[in-house]
C-alpha cells in the first residue's frame, strides 16, 4: 500500500477529504486571525505564529551557538514570527543528544547573550519588534549521544523500543541521579534569564527524559508506578526552575499529552492496552503545573524516532504509516483542543500543522479563530520557508515553491549524524546532503 501524499489544491477538495475519512479539522480563511497579539504574563507575543524548536545539531563542542545557528535564527527572526521557541538546549554534558548539541553552563552564557542580542536587534530592524524568546531546557535521556555514539539513560527497560537488544539495566538512572536534576534545571533556567531569554521550557516531550518519566509504571520506587511518582520529576524541575528566576520569568513546556504506544509503556493513553488517546492524566498534570504559575504550554504528541508520523505526518519517510496523515493532523488537534478547553486562561500552542502545506495557514487560523490554541507553532515548515509568518500575515498565503514537502529528507540528515535543514528549499543543505550520502 503507498502512503498517501498530500495532493489537495484548496480548501474544498481538503474539506472533501476530511468528510471522506470523518475527521475533523478547525479550518478557516480569516488568515488576519493570525495578525492579533497575545499576552503571556506581563510580555506580549505580536502576532500568532511561532518558530517551534527545531535542533540544528550545529553547536560548538562545548555547547555555544555555531555558524550555522547563528544563520538559522537570523532568518527566523527576519521571517517575524513573534515568538522563537529557541530548540534543545542540554543541561548536563551527559544529557545532550549528539556532540554539537546546545549546552548551557557557566563557561558559555556570554555567547548565548550575544545570540539573544542579536536576534532581538534584528527583529527590530526587520519587523519592528523584538520576538518573544523561550529557550528549551533538556535531558535527552536514552537518546543521549554526548560523544557521537548511543550513551542511553534510562527511566527504564522498555521492550517496544529496545526489542531484542534490552539496554543494560545499569544505564537505569538511580533515584539518587535524579533526585538531583531539579537543581540542575534551576541553574540552567538562571543562566538562560541571566542571557536575556523570556522563560525556558522543561522539556516534556517524545520521549526524552522527563517525558520517558510519565510512563515509568513499571519503575520502582520513587519515581515509578503511581501518577504522583512518575510526574514528581517534571513538577520538581517546574518548582526549581521557578524559585531560581525572577518573578515576570516564563518557565514553561513543551509537553506530550500522548505518546502513541500501549499501556503500561505509554503516556496519554488508558489501560485497556489500545491506543486511543486518553488525556486523563495528561490534563491533571497540567492543571498542577498551572499551580506554579503557568501560563503558556506548547502541545506536541507522539515520538520522533519510533512513531514519527504519530507527531508529524509525512509524505516520505522510514516507513508507512498504519493510518492517513490527516487523520494524525486530526488527532493532533484533538489533543490540542482537549488542552484549550481544559485550561481556556492558559496560552497553549499547537503544533503538526506542515503536512498541510500552502494550506497549513488554514488550518493555524482555524485553531486560533476556533480556540483550538491561542498560537500556532510551524517547526519543518520554518526550516524550509523561515519568512513562512511574514508571507502568511502580509500576502495571507504560502509560497507553493517555498513551502515544506514533508520528505524527511532534513531528518536523514540528522540520523546520518550531520546538520539538518531543508536539503530541497536551502542551497547550503542539499549539497551538505549530497555530500554526507555519497560517502
Amino acid at each position: 500500500m503507498r502512503h498517501e501524499k498530500f495532493h489537495y489544491p484548496d480548501l474544498s477538495a481538503l474539506n472533501a477529504e476530511l468528510t471522506r475519512l470523518n475527521v475533523t479539522l478547525p479550518l478557516s480563511e480569516n488568515i488576519g486571525a493570525l495578525a492579533s497579539p497575545v499576552t503571556v504574563g506581563k510580555l506580549t507575543v505580536r502576532n500568532r505564529l511561532a518558530v517551534q524548536p527545531m535542533e540544528g545539531c550545529d553547536g560548538t563542542p562545548d555547547g555555544k551557538p555555531g555558524e550555522l545557528t547563528l544563520r538559522r535564527y537570523d532568518r527566523f527572526t527576519d521571517g517575524g514570527a513573534a515568538l522563537i521557541w529557541v530548540e534543545a538546549c542540554a543541561v548536563v554534558r551527559e544529557g545532550r543528544a549528539n556532540p554539537r548539541q546546545l549546552w548551557l553552563h557557566e563557561e558559555n552564557v556570554d555567547a548565548f547573550k550575544s545570540l539573544v542580542s542579536r536576534i532581538r536587534e534584528r527583529g527590530i530592524q526587520a519587523n519592528g519588534f523584538a520576538p518573544v524568546l523561550i529557550l528549551q531546557l533538556t535531558h535527552s535521556g536514552r537518546y543521549s549521544k554526548p560523544e557521537g555514539t548511543p550513551a542511553p539513560l534510562i527511566a527504564y527497560n522498555n521492550p517496544l523500543f529496545e526489542k531484542e537488544k534490552p539496554i543494560d539495566p545499569s544505564r537505569i538512572l538511580s533515584d539518587d541521579r535524579l533526585d538531583a536534576l531539579p537543581e540542575v534545571f534551576a541553574k540552567a533556567a538562571k543562566l538562560a534569564e541571566e542571557a536575556g531569554f523570556d522563560g525556558v521550557d522543561v522539556k516534556a516531550c517524545h520521549r526524552y527524559l522527563i517525558c520517558e518519566m510519565f510512563s515509568g509504571f513499571t519503575r520502582p520506587g520513587k519515581y515509578g508506578g503511581s501518577f504522583e511518582n512518575r510526574t514528581r520529576l517534571y513538577l520538581d524541575c517546574v518548582r526549581a526552575a521557578k524559585a531560581a528566576v525572577s518573578a515576570d520569568f516564563l518557565v514553561t513546556s513543551r509537553m506530550n499529552v500522548y505518546d502513541g504506544f500501549p499501556y503500561p509503556y505509554g503516556w496519554g493513553v488508558g489501560t485497556d492496552g489500545s491506543l486511543t488517546p486518553d488525556l486523563t492524566e495528561p490534563l491533571r498534570l497540567i492543571g498542577l503545573a498551572r499551580e506554579t504559575g503557568f501560563p503558556l504550554l506548547d502541545v506536541t504528541i507522539g515520538n520522533p524516532y519510533v512513531n514519527p508520523h504519530v507527531n508529524r505526518p509525512y509524505d516520505l519517510g522510514g516507513y508507512i504509516p498504519p493510518e492517513h496523515p490527516l487523520e494524525g493532523v486530526a488527532r493532533m488537534y484533538d489533543c490540542v483542543g482537549a488542552v484549550k478547553r481544559a485550561y481556556p486562561e492558559m496560552t497553549v500552542i499547537g503544533s503538526g500543522l506542515s503536512y498541510l502545506r500552502g494550506l497549513s495557514g488554514n488550518l493555524a487560523a482555524g485553531a486560533v479563530e476556533q480556540d483550538y490554541c491561542d498560537i500556532a507553532g510551524f517547526g519543518r515548515l520554518a526550516f524550509a520557508y523561515p519568512d513562512f509568518a511574514r508571507d502568511l500575515l502580509t500576502k495571507g498565503t504560502l509560497d507553493p515553491k517555498k513551502i515544506c514537502i514533508t520528505c524527511s529528507k532534513c531528518t536523514e540528515l540528522m540520523r546520518a549524524g550531520s546538520t539538518p535543514g531543508c536539503v530541497l528549499r536551502d542551497k547550503l543543505y542539499t549539497e551538505l546532503y549530497k555530500e554526507v550520502f555519497r560517502k
